[in-house]
Order: structure tokens, then C-alpha cells, then sequence
């Protein structure tokens, strides 16, 4: 006997001696728990009797404290037939009670009735209870073959304070396929039903332990976490953005996976897998799209109408096999016509709280109502409680942020997926807010646009900057003036002098090669004169301070080169003039020939030198 089913046992001597709360009588219950999914749920009718002389105006609902930890929605209405709970019904209140001289380990609720049980007086209301994480998963692990098989342990008799004339109880499974249950008086199966009862005259507190052990290869989808934003234009629209970190809570697989024979036999190859997921969405839903973090998934697809509804099929990337998990967003716009209303001086919006997925448990959830900036006095109605803060949202135009309002619950499960209000007031003249700004800001533009066109806004002439830039323009010019006349000019002159030189060797026409140096010394002397002005504007310049050195040493070597050049050529022409040989004349000017190659590579080195400046 392991410790749970010890735990039961010692609880049951524990209740069985337990006395009667009151002279309330059970006169008949009938249970009905269904299995059919990870998500448990209870729907019990109970008929209730006053065997005393005193009003009661409250009945009691007991639950083990193991059982109840796990307890994620109770609701009880009067009874409307076949045990179903009918939306269109009221809710009777039920509030968490502790009662004085209650056995141990048991948790409470009170249900207020319509209007106080006099002696003798019955009253028949509904409950229904829901569970999450109530099934043990066994075997704890299992292949990608095999199947899942979990275990749910209960009672087979109503655990109440009062006593039960008659009891029934029938436990639905997903299929008919069990390896073991508990068998007792009155014990039958008929296909995926178990029945047990009717049992008759059982004490307050009675209490028979039961296990049942079967197959159920349904997903079990948990969101671990689904934070749910919806924001609200008065433009027409609301935005709904659902963030889902999800995972396959059932048994966790063991063992490789092989995409081809999950593609093969999905049916016995991942039984219990995640291949899908539906949304039920709102009718008049549009925008629907669906990403994870890689990016847009094509999977998905979409059915309905804009009365009905529209339904969301979604697919991972990946089939989910137990404890794998992912990641994804979806979201949808809605008219907002269909879910802001006014009243008294008030808008309100009027939205489902929880997920549209289809039987997905929520460990956690968090609603992110964003109203729009302006809003005031917000307040929160909603049918169940919920954790609730303010906080702000910064967003395009704003000024001083949009109110938020944040609503944390865990435990969710698709009962919770009902219409909740939030309350606020709004200025209708705070709309044209964020037009005036875009219209503004568009105006000052196109002026700033105008402005620019039309202004001079160069600068001015008598302006010190202007004046330093002219300056250092002036002398960028009259460096510039004086490397074309040196290079371009007098070097050319002086190339020009030794290529008469040339012709004369190869001539002997002597009158000709004078004449070359005649033209050329004037030249030269021309060039000369034009460059004391240029170098006036250097020396004369601050900004011609670091570079004027080097011009005036340029301009030094290349007349010294000049000087150098005409002694050569009339050394030579002397030289055919006297008809004195080509070697004596050789010999003559050849250091004069050395000089000159000096000199020549002085005077490219401080122009290469200048003009890198």
C-alpha cells in the first residue's frame, strides 16, 4: 500500500467518528466525475433536507485538503435538471468557511441558500467543481510507442458533514480501455462509464477510497505562463495579443524521436502528442495571426463566420511529446463597438478574461488592460477574485503614458474564460489629442521647410570666419600659381635649353641655339617678375607662415638653377664657336652637369614637399 492510499485510510477512521454538523439531511446525491481530459471536473446534484426546528440558511461543502490545493473553480446554482450547470442560472454565493469542531485536514466552503430551509423544507442546487493536476501520470515515463496511462483516486462516497440518505456516483473515462479500478458493492462498468451505488443511509463524513487506472492519450496543454494584452482605440478597435509559454504536461518521453514514424502512425506513433491546437475567437475577430520566436508560421488555419464564431487551428513546428515545451504568440482585433459600452457617464469594456484554447490549464495568467491616455477612475468588476495593480504604458504620442491595468490570477482554467468589466472615464475631446500633434507637427515642418528655402543663410562677408577663409583661399591660390610657374614654366624653359644643346651637337647650327637663349633668358626674366608678387601675398599672409619658407627656398634654387643652365649653354656655344672638340668641350661643362642634376632634384623634392602641404 504506498503512502497516499495509507494517507486516505487513516483520514477515513479519522472522519468515520466524526459527529453530524447539523440537521441538515442529504436526501440524494448523484455525482458525476468526468475524466475525459486532463482537466477533472465534478458535477454534483444535491438535494438537500431540514430534519430540524431550526431556519438554515447555508449548506457545507467539505474537501480533503490534498484535493483541494489543486481546486481551480467551484460554482453551485440551483438546479435546473440533468445536474448541468446552466449559464442563464444565478450563482448561489460560496465563500471559504471554517467551521469549529471539523475533523482535521478537510477544507470548507459555505453556499448561501435563496432563502432559509424551514423544518421539513428541501432545496436542489448543482456544483461543480474543477481540478487541475489531480491525475498522477504512471508509468512516469514512457517511448514515443507507447501509451499514456494515469491514475485519479477518489471516493465512492460523498464526503459531507451530514448524513446521505441515497448516493450514486458515475465516472467518466476517455474510452473504455482500464487496467484497474476499484471494485465494490454495487460496482458497475458499461463502456467508458464507471458506476458505483446507489448506496443508502451512509453517515456524515463517510468516506471509501477508490483508484481507477486507465488510458488517456489526450493532451495535456499547460501554459505555464499566458500574458494576455488588450488594448483599447477609440478608433475603432481592440487589439488582443496573447504571449503562451507552453507545455505537454502529461508523462515524459523517453528515447529518441522519429519524425517518420510519428508521420506514418500518429495514432499509435505519438498517441498522446500536441499536434494541435483550437481557439474558439470571438465571430467578428479579424487580423488573426499567429508567430513563434522564429517568426511567422504558416500551420495554422481559420474557420467561421462573422455571427457564429471563428475558430483558430494552430499547429507548432514541432509535435509536443510530454514535458516538451514552445513558445508562440497570437493575436486578433475586434470591433470595438461589440465590447465598449457607456453608462452612467462611464465606458466600459466588456471581455472574456482567460485564453480561447480549447482545455488548456494556465499556471499563470496576467491581463494587460490598456486604456488610452487620458483615462480616469478605473475600477475592475469581475464574477471570481483576481489579483489587480495599476501601472503605465508608454506608447507613440504619448505624453504622459496610457493607465494600465493588470490582472494576475494562476490556477486558470477555460471556466474562468468569462466577461469581465473595466471601468473608466474618458474626455471625448482627448481624442483629437494625437491628430493635433501629428497636424502641428507636419505644420512646423512644412514652415521649417519654407524658412529654409527662403533665408540666406550664408555666411557673412564681414565675418571673421568668412575673412579667414578667404585668406587661407588666397594663399592656397599663390602656392598653387607658384608651383605652375616653376614646374610648368621655367623647368620647361630650362628642358628647353638643353635640347638646343642637343640640336647644336647634332647641327652645328650655332646661331640658332643663341637664339633659343635669348628667348629663354627673357622669358625667364618674365617669369621672375611674377612671382614677387605671389611671394608678397605669402610672406604677407599668417596663415603662409609654415609653408613660406619652403616656396622662398623653391624659388631660391631654381633661379640658381637658371644661372647654372645659362652658364652651361654658353660654355658649349663658346666652345663651337672656337671649334675646339667635342671631348675638350665635354670635359669642360661636365661638373657644371653635376651641378645641375643636384640642383634639379632639389627643386622636384621641394615641390613634391609643397605640394603635399
Amino acid at each position: 500500500m504506498d503512502s497516499s492510499r495509507f494517507g486516505l485510510l487513516v483520514f477515513t477512521i479519522a472522519i468515520l467518528v466524526s459527529p453530524a454538523f447539523s440537521d441538515l439531511v442529504l436526501s440524494k446525491v448523484d455525482r458525476r466525475i468526468h475524466l475525459t481530459s486532463h482537466i477533472v471536473r465534478i458535477s454534483s446534484t444535491l438535494k438537500v433536507e431540514n430534519a430540524g426546528p431550526e431556519t438554515v440558511s447555508e449548506v457545507l461543502l467539505a474537501f480533503p485538503d490534498l484535493q483541494a490545493k489543486n481546486m481551480a473553480y467551484l460554482i453551485a446554482t440551483p438546479h435546473e435538471g440533468k445536474g448541468k450547470i446552466k449559464n442563464s442560472v444565478a450563482a448561489l454565493p460560496v465563500q471559504a468557511t471554517n467551521p469549529k469542531d471539523m475533523p482535521p485536514a478537510l477544507t470548507f466552503y459555505s453556499v448561501s441558500l435563496p432563502k432559509g430551509l424551514a423544518e421539513g423544507d428541501s432545496f436542489t442546487f448543482d456544483v461543480l467543481v474543477v481540478f487541475t493536476h489531480a491525475l498522477r501520470l504512471i508509468p512516469e515515463q514512457i517511448t514515443q510507442a507507447d501509451i499514456q496511462l494515469v491514475v485519479y483516486q477518489e471516493s465512492a462516497y460523498y464526503l459531507s458533514p451530514y448524513a446521505v440518505k441515497v448516493q450514486s456516483l458515475t465516472v467518466k473515462l476517455p474510452d473504455s480501455r482500464t487496467e484497474s479500478y476499484t471494485k465494490l458493492e454495487n460496482t458497475k462498468i458499461h463502456g467508458s462509464e464507471i458506476k458505483y451505488g446507489p448506496y443508502e443511509n451512509l453517515p456524515a463524513f463517510s468516506h471509501s477510497p477508490i483508484v481507477v487506472h486507465f488510458e488517456s492519450n489526450q493532451p495535456f496543454a499547460v501554459a505555464l505562463e499566458l500574458v494576455r494584452e488588450i488594448e483599447i482605440s477609440h478608433w475603432g478597435n481592440v487589439q488582443v495579443t496573447e504571449h503562451y509559454r507552453l507545455i505537454h504536461g502529461g508523462t515524459q518521453s523517453k528515447g529518441e524521436f522519429s519524425r517518420l514514424d510519428f508521420q506514418a502512425r500518429p495514432n499509435i506513433r505519438g498517441a498522446s502528442a500536441i499536434r494541435y491546437l483550437v481557439a474558439n475567437l470571438p465571430p467578428m475577430a479579424h487580423s488573426v495571426y499567429y508567430r513563434d520566436e522564429i517568426g511567422n508560421i504558416s500551420t495554422s488555419h481559420l474557420w467561421g463566420d462573422s455571427k457564429k464564431f471563428t475558430e483558430l487551428l494552430i499547429e507548432p513546428r514541432y509535435p509536443m511529446f510530454g514535458g516538451w515545451r514552445t513558445a508562440f504568440t497570437i493575436g486578433y482585433g475586434l470591433p470595438l463597438q461589440d465590447f465598449l459600452y457607456e453608462s452612467e457617464g462611464k465606458r466600459f469594456l466588456n471581455i472574456t478574461f482567460s485564453s480561447p484554447m480549447v482545455e488548456l490549464v494556465i499556471d499563470t495568467l496576467i491581463v494587460k488592460v490598456v486604456l488610452l491616455e487620458g483615462s480616469s477612475e478605473t475600477y475592475l468588476a469581475a464574477t471570481f477574485p483576481v489579483k489587480q495593480r495599476q501601472e503605465t504604458k508608454i506608447s507613440h504620442l504619448d505624453i504622459d503614458g496610457r493607465p494600465l491595468v493588470v490582472l494576475e490570477k494562476t490556477n486558470v482554467v477555460p471556466e474562468h474564460n468569462q466577461y469581465f468589466q473595466v471601468y473608466y472615464k474618458f474626455n471625448k475631446l482627448s481624442m483629437l489629442r494625437e491628430p493635433l500633434m501629428l497636424i502641428s507637427g507636419f505644420f512646423f515642418l512644412f514652415v521649417a521647410c519654407i524658412v529654409y528655402m527662403h533665408a540666406d543663410i550664408s555666411i557673412s562677408k564681414t565675418s571673421a570666419s568668412y575673412l579667414a577663409t578667404q585668406k587661407l583661399q588666397e594663399v592656397q591660390a599663390a602656392i598653387q600659381q607658384v608651383q605652375n610657374v616653376i614646374s610648368n614654366q621655367c623647368l620647361t624653359t630650362h628642358d628647353k635649353l638643353e635640347a638646343s644643346l642637343r640640336d647644336l651637337s647634332r647641327t652645328g647650327d650655332i646661331q640658332t641655339c643663341k637664339a633659343t637663349r635669348k628667348a629663354a633668358d627673357g622669358l625667364l626674366k618674365e617669369l621672375s617678375k611674377e612671382l614677387k608678387p605671389l611671394l608678397t601675398i605669402l610672406q604677407s599672409s599668417p596663415s603662409a607662415a609654415q609653408v613660406f619658407p619652403k616656396v622662398e627656398e623653391l624659388v631660391a634654387k631654381e633661379r640658381e638653377l637658371q644661372e647654372k643652365v645659362m652658364v652651361k649653354h654658353s660654355t658649349v656655344v663658346d666652345g663651337y664657336e672656337k671649334k675646339s672638340g667635342a671631348r675638350d668641350i665635354e670635359n669642360r661643362v661636365a661638373l657644371q652637369r653635376q651641378k645641375l642634376i643636384a640642383l634639379r632634384l632639389e627643386v622636384d623634392d621641394l615641390l613634391d614637399f609643397i605640394d603635399e602641404i
